[in-house]
Parts: structure tokens; C-alpha cells; sequence
């Protein structure tokens, strides 16, 4: 490994680069019930800030991700983290709602560029396997980062208020990108200069999509991130206005989520040397099923409480931990020379079927719980089906020149 990225640096810079998604969207969860008071706004428009996001997110990817493949990974993430501070900036200052969403849109964009490279920098420099395992320890970065998201953002918004909640991620776009400037090297040696090329774009592309190994650990990453967003999206209503919690005690219920995840990043280190890519996703999967009929039983039963919720939720999450790195990684694993158009067509999937749960729990969303707990259960079902279906089949990698 370059002298200047130890593995110690790459560990680091890749927890900041995954973790700009969690602190985007946790770290203003709490302040989400006041910016729509101050605004005047209803609830589906609330939503708009965050499916916009992703979506913007998911769709940026397709190009970042061929142009990290042309021009390397280090300018395309310069660029990214230095128009993502100054979105975040406007995110801030914003007058407006939909300035806000506007800033919103150019953040997410933004923010494409570093969870794109960061998945594509794994599969420059390691197998899917030992890929796998490294991108363990960039999400339980991530984790750490989500842990604090929440609780941070809630203590801001109570004392300060929502721009101040916002304003954090001005501070940690800069850092981001220093760190980056500083400490990183690059990691395409041998650039494609045909990348940006549309014959050959639309090759790759068709190349990347119709690979049934991409298909099924993308279907994996997209059916996780879709129960994580569901709750995301409609979590901070459930808990606040249905069921009363504080803002800051909300804050304190996604930091135990967050503790869940991480220790599911490292359970995915432990299970992967014993069991390899298959088994594992097989037992995640059923951890998943678990967590997500819990919720959804409990919810039918009757039992409408805090802990009936958060108990099944963090089994989901623990497997959330094993899911993403597993998904993200075997997704982009047959493809070593196309690593950033694979890891951005699996990017805008996960994007584009969370924009879609968006539209659909904003459509339920109303004084019961039951947009959360439907959600998650039906995710859950998704999850244990790829887990045992498609992956025992197409699961095992199979490289090709794409």
C-alpha cells in the first residue's frame, strides 16, 4: 500500500468518505419536526428533504463513477467533498424550504462522489473477500459516525437550533476534505481513458447490469439500506409526535440503533473466516427475518411502545451491519477494472428503491406506527429471500474485464 495511505489512514479515510451518508441524514433527523413548523410545511413535503437527497445521491453516482474511472478517485473526491461543504453551507443558511431543497439536492449530488470512490477504492485494492472484511471496518466507521449523528443532532437543535444542526456538516465536509488532501493516494493505477466514452459506457453498463452476481449482492445492499431508510424516513414522527419522545431522547434511541449496527460490522468480521460470503449472508438473513416479523407482529398485537419498536428494529440492524458490507462489496467484486461504474449502478439502485420507500411511507404516514413497522416487515421478507434464494446461487464471484 502507498507509504502516504497506511491501512490505518485507509480505514479512517474510508469512514469518513461512507460516513458522510449516515451524518447527512441522522444528524438533521431530530431538527426535521421544527424546520417543517418553521416553514409551515406538511409532512410529505418534510419527506422531500430527504428523498430528494437520495435521489440525487443515487443518480450522481452513475457519473461520478465512470469518471472516477477515467480520471482516478483522488480529483473526483476532491470535488465532491469541496461542493459538498459548500452545499452544506447553503443547507444552513437556507431562507426557505425550497432553497433548502435545492441545497439539498446539490449536497446529495455532492455526496455521491465520496460513498462512490470508497467502495471503489476497496475492490482497487483488495479481492471481494478480504474487500468484504476491509469494508467492515470503513462501516464501523460509518457507525461511529451514525452513533453520534443523531444524538448530536437533537442536543444541537434543542439548545441552538436546526441551522446549527445543519451547520455541523460544514464543519465535517472540511475535515473530510482535508483529510483527503492530506492523506490520500490514489488507488486506479491504470486509468481507462475510454470511460466517459458513451459506446463504451453504455457497454459497461450493460455489462455490469445484467451480471447475475452484481444483480444479487446489489439486491442484497438495496433490500437493507431500504429497511433502514423506512425507518429513517418515518422514525423521528412515530417516536416524536405518536409517541412523545423528546427530541434529545430520540437522539438517545438512534444512538443505540447505531451501537446495534456497529456491532453488526463486527460480527461480519468474525462469521466471514468461519463461514465465507454464502453462509454468512444465510444466518444474516435470518437474523433480519427475525427482527423485522417481531416488529411487524408486535405492531398488529397492539403493542405500541418505544422499546416494542426498538428491540425488533436493532435485530434488523445487527444484521444491517453483516448485509452492507457483504452487498456492496460482492457487487462491485466482478468487475476490477470498471470498479466505479459498478459501484455506482449499485449505488443509484439502493437510491432509487429508498426514494421509492420514501414515496410510499409518505403516502402512509399518519398517527400510528403502522408505515414503520409494514415497512421494515416487508423488507425483512425481501432480505431472507435473496439471503436464501439468489445468493447460494449466484453469490460467488466471477470476474470479468467489464
Amino acid at each position: 500500500m502507498p507509504s502516504r495511505m497506511s491501512s490505518t489512514w485507509l480505514v479512517l479515510i474510508l469512514s469518513l468518505l461512507l460516513g458522510t451518508q449516515p451524518i447527512t441524514t441522522d444528524l438533521y433527523l431530530p431538527a426535521l419536526p421544527s424546520m417543517m413548523e418553521v416553514f409551515g410545511a406538511p409532512v410529505s413535503q418534510a419527506q422531500l428533504t430527504l428523498t430528494s437527497l437520495l435521489l440525487a445521491f443515487g443518480t450522481s453516482q452513475l457519473v461520478w463513477g465512470p469518471m472516477s474511472d477515467r480520471f482516478g478517485r483522488r480529483p473526483i473526491l476532491l470535488w465532491g467533498l469541496g461542493a459538498y461543504t459548500a452545499a452544506s453551507v447553503g443547507c444552513a443558511l437556507a431562507a426557505s424550504l425550497p432553497m433548502l431543497l435545492l441545497w439539498r439536492v446539490v449536497q446529495g449530488a455532492a455526496m455521491g462522489a465520496a460513498v462512490m470512490c470508497a467502495r471503489a477504492v476497496v475492490r482497487d485494492l483488495f479481492t471481494p473477500e478480504n474487500g468484504a472484511r476491509v469494508l467492515s471496518k470503513g462501516l464501523s466507521g460509518l457507525g461511529v459516525i451514525a452513533c453520534l449523528s443523531a444524538p448530536l443532532g437533537g442536543f444541537l437543535t434543542d439548545t441552538l437550533g436546526w441551522r446549527y444542526a445543519l451547520g455541523a456538516l460544514v464543519v465535517f465536509g472540511a475535515a473530510a476534505w482535508l483529510t483527503v488532501a492530506f492523506r490520500f493516494t490514489e488507488t486506479v493505477t491504470v486509468r481507462n481513458p475510454q470511460a466517459l466514452q458513451p459506446a463504451t459506457l453504455f457497454s459497461t453498463w450493460l455489462a455490469i447490469i445484467r451480471h447475475p452476481t452484481f444483480l444479487t449482492w446489489s439486491a442484497l445492499s438495496t433490500a437493507s439500506y431500504a429497511g433502514l431508510f423506512t425507518f429513517l424516513a418515518t422514525s423521528s414522527f412515530v417516536f416524536i409526535k405518536t409517541l412523545g419522545v423528546t427530541r434529545t431522547q430520540y437522539g438517545l434511541l438512534m444512538f443505540t440503533m447505531c451501537v446495534v449496527y456497529l456491532t453488526g460490522t463486527f460480527m461480519c468480521r468474525r462469521l466471514l473466516p468461519r463461514h465465507g460470503l454464502r453462509r454468512t449472508a444465510a444466518i444474516a438473513g435470518a437474523i433480519s427475518l427475525t427482527g423485522g416479523t417481531l416488529l411487524g407482529v408486535l405492531a398488529w398485537a397492539g403493542v405500541y411502545t418505544v422499546w416494542a419498536i426498538m428491540l425488533p428494529y436493532c435485530v434488523f440492524m445487527l444484521a444491517h451491519g453483516v448485509h452492507q458490507p457483504l452487498g456492496q462489496s460482492g457487487a462491485v467484486g466482478p468487475f476490477p477494472r470498471a470498479a466505479g461504474a459498478a459501484s455506482a449502478l449499485n449505488g443509484f439502485l439502493m437510491m432509487l428503491t429508498a426514494f421509492v420507500a420514501g414515496g410510499w411511507v409518505g403516502m402512509r404516514l399518519d398517527d400510528t406506527v403502522f408505515a414503520l413497522t409494514n415497512g421494515v416487515w416487508f423488507w425483512s421478507v425481501c432480505i431472507a429471500l435473496v439471503c436464501w434464494v439468489l445468493v447460494p446461487r449466484y453469490g460467488v464471484p466471477r470476474q470479468v474485464q467489464a
